[in-house]
């Protein structure tokens, strides 16, 4: 999954989020801060969510069964690997990936993992720390390989 295919996603699905949580056009624009043109236009399928548009639409309704179903949980790593794709940035530590996660590969405790609803990768170190995402997991493994990891 790559940045354009995230925001068609999260596009498709405004109109069930907004249901999920019963909200009115009217209330959902002025939640999400967009107008309500925008809203009708997006839950129409005439227009795409912009990255900060849907990364909204994330930010606020992270508990949405219809979001979560869509892109396999958890959803604020997802946005960090669409956020972060060209990006070095550290991540803070996670569960270790119980439910939505396959594992890929394990070298001296670092483990990859793999997301079974939106396919991307993910490295975590031996405390379940969240080190890098990216949607390629040879440069997944290329990361890992450039710490020293063997």
């Amino acid at each position: 999954m790559n940045r354009d295919q995230f925001l068609l996603e999260v596009s498709r699905r405004l109109r069930l989020v907004r249901t999920e949580y019963a909200l009115s056009q009217d209330a959902m624009a002025q939640v999400l801060g967009i107008s309500k043109k925008t809203l009708v236009e997006t839950e129409k399928g005439r227009r795409t969510l912009s990255f900060p548009e849907a990364a909204a639409v994330v930010a606020v309704f992270p508990g949405s069964e219809v979001l979560g179903n869509a892109f396999g949980g958890e959803l604020s790593d997802l946005l960090r690997a669409v956020a972060f794709e060209n990006a070095d940035v550290t991540y803070p530590p996670t569960m270790g990936g119980k439910v939505w996660w396959r594992a890929v590969d394990d070298v001296g405790g670092y483990r990859i993992q793999q997301n079974i609803v939106s396919g991307h990768y993910r490295l975590l170190d031996p405390a379940d720390g969240r080190m890098f995402s990216s949607f390629d997991l040879a440069e997944v493994k290329a990361y890992r390989d450039s710490c020293g990891i063997q």
